[in-house]
């Protein structure tokens, strides 16, 4: 349904007997006071939860009373029966396109494809996009047929043009007749991967911008009004889009996304880089930026009683091992997006980027709203240097279980058990917070929150007891401020109307959610005001 044809709806809402969890805050306005901004913590047992009707108008929560509320002329009741009312989850850090191109590639990495015959068959399969029926495939990892490129892929399928994603999104692959149709052999950016004879090896490294302008590659198919309904009925309420290089066009689709209601979720996207001097054929993340033209411009008219519905995030800094920019560069670049009036959110997926990152926040001073994105290593000598510049990590726990039986086999120059550390950040006082990295994770934030719990890989194997998140503390790294995600949200008067209704008090839904992470503990999911599932 449309925003449009949702203004109409955003009426007086009644949650009756709700479940809520924290202190009690009750007043009968919108002006009542709400308590300072605390700093989660790692807790032993469930918060204080007590039974309450929250009143909603206007996009905001009006009233919230332990005594029943007198419902009003016009007004919807929702009888929640004892059901926790949280606000809704926020996926801090996600790829909104790729997620909805995805739908329409082929998997080739596990746990669909596991060895190269099961690689063969998806490949060969694959319906194909435009007259020379190109074949997109996402999701690859070594561990099926090992490192590709343009020879191994010319084996497996040598008369179809095809590109396979390597499932960190770094990397695509291109056979030979796609090599050909693109013109790769003629282009000289950095990101084409090049034999000792000069020849493309069909590798190319963060360059999904310059291939997203390429005429001779079919538009993939989008969806997102699919992405905003499957997030809706898991209680997401917001997403953060941490693509880096996004164009303006991409900004305008998402927004208008948002305006139509195709993507119900309040949406706050990541900037490029604020310096001028970029090289427009540079491929993406490795371009120095595209100016400071962030969302503010598409967003005015995609708004409500809830406030405007798409914001600009911090400036987002890509980060490779093979291309890291020496200590006074980062330190410039850091420097100019804080100038701009924007923290930083930087790519840290390896030591050596993350002790780089600590060092030129250093030199450039560090700004509220800071991020390190993923936390993949943080040494624990660092911890106390990363709490006094005030960083947030954005982590994504599902990697442990997603990924970590092959960190145990891959990983050896740090211990599998410490990667993406949780608990031992929180005892050291830095702000934790989660996304999912869909699509290169799965988008479901409840298994995020059972991984982050369990640290169980599909084998079952517990990868760092010692970095368990008790279920509560799980779930609250999706229940932070988009601007401030280490800063929880309540159900208070005055706060937005961006709330998920759970079928259970929260201590059973937890329960529940640790045998079966999925978004069945959801019940209803209210976003401005509107509910937009149930």
């Amino acid at each position: 349904m449309g925003r449009a044809a949702q203004e109409p709806e955003r009426r007086a809402l009644l949650v009756r007997r709700a479940e809520l969890t924290g202190s009690t805050e009750l007043t009968g306005s919108a002006g009542g006071g709400a308590a300072g901004p605390g700093r989660r913590v790692l807790a032993g047992a469930l918060p204080p939860t007590w039974v309450a009707d929250v009143r909603i108008l206007g996009g905001r929560i009006v009233e919230v009373s332990a005594e029943p509320l007198r419902p009003r002329a016009g007004e919807d009741i929702l009888d929640a029966d004892g059901g926790a009312l949280l606000p809704g989850l926020h996926d801090h850090h996600v790829h909104l396109l790729s997620l909805a191109a995805s739908a329409s590639s082929v998997r080739v990495g596990p746990p669909e494809v596991v060895d190269a015959a099961g690689l063969r068959a998806a490949l060969r399969a694959a319906p194909g996009t435009g007259p020379a029926r190109w074949v997109r495939a996402v999701g690859y990892h070594p561990s099926v047929a090992g490192d590709l490129d343009r020879r191994t892929l010319d084996a497996l399928l040598p008369d179809r043009p095809v590109r396979v994603q390597h499932r960190g999104g770094a990397l695509w692959v291109f056979n030979s007749p796609a090599l050909r149709l693109a013109g790769i052999d003629g282009c000289d950016l950095p990101g084409v991967e090049r034999d000792p004879t000069g020849a493309p090896t069909g590798r190319l490294w963060r360059m999904d911008g310059w291939l997203r302008r390429h005429a001779a590659l079919p538009p993939v198919a989008v969806d997102l009004a699919a992405v905003g309904r499957a997030a809706a009925a898991a209680g997401i309420t917001g997403f953060t889009d941490a693509t880096p290089g996004r164009t303006a066009e991409h900004r305008r689709t998402l927004a208008a996304a948002a305006a139509t209601g195709e993507l119900p979720q309040r949406l706050t996207l990541m900037r490029p880089e604020p310096q001028p001097t970029a090289d427009a054929d540079a491929p993406a993340g490795r371009r120095a930026g595209e100016g400071t033209v962030g969302v503010a411009g598409v967003a005015g008219g995609v708004g409500g009683g809830g406030g405007v519905r798409v914001v600009g995030g911090p400036v987002k800094v890509i980060l490779d091992d093979d291309t890291l920019p020496d200590l006074d560069t980062l330190a410039a670049r850091f420097a100019a997006a804080h100038r701009a009036g924007h923290p930083v959110a930087v790519h840290c997926v390896t030591r050596v980027q993350t002790v780089l990152t600590l060092a030129a926040l250093d030199l450039a001073g560090p700004r509220r709203g800071d991020r390190l994105e993923h936390g993949a290593v943080i040494p624990g000598e660092l911890y106390g240097q990363v709490r006094r510049a005030g960083l947030v990590v954005v982590t994504q726990p599902n990697f442990v279980a997603e990924r970590g039986d092959r960190y145990l086999v891959d990983v050896t120059d740090e211990d599998p058990a410490a990667l993406y550390p949780a608990a031992s950040l929180v005892r050291a006082g830095i702000g934790l917070a989660a996304g999912t990295d869909a699509p290169f994770g799965h988008p479901d934030p409840w298994r995020a929150v059972a991984a982050a719990v369990t640290r169980r890989t599909a084998a079952g194997i517990v990868l760092g007891a010692d970095e368990r998140l008790d279920a509560p503390a799980a779930l609250a790294l999706f229940l932070g401020d988009p601007a401030d995600p280490a800063r929880p949200r309540r159900v208070r008067p005055g706060a937005r109307a961006d709330l998920c209704l759970l079928h259970r008090p929260l201590r059973a839904a937890l329960r529940a959610a640790l045998r079966d992470p999925s978004a069945a503990q959801v019940r209803q999911t209210i976003v401005d005001g509107v509910p937009v599932y149930g």
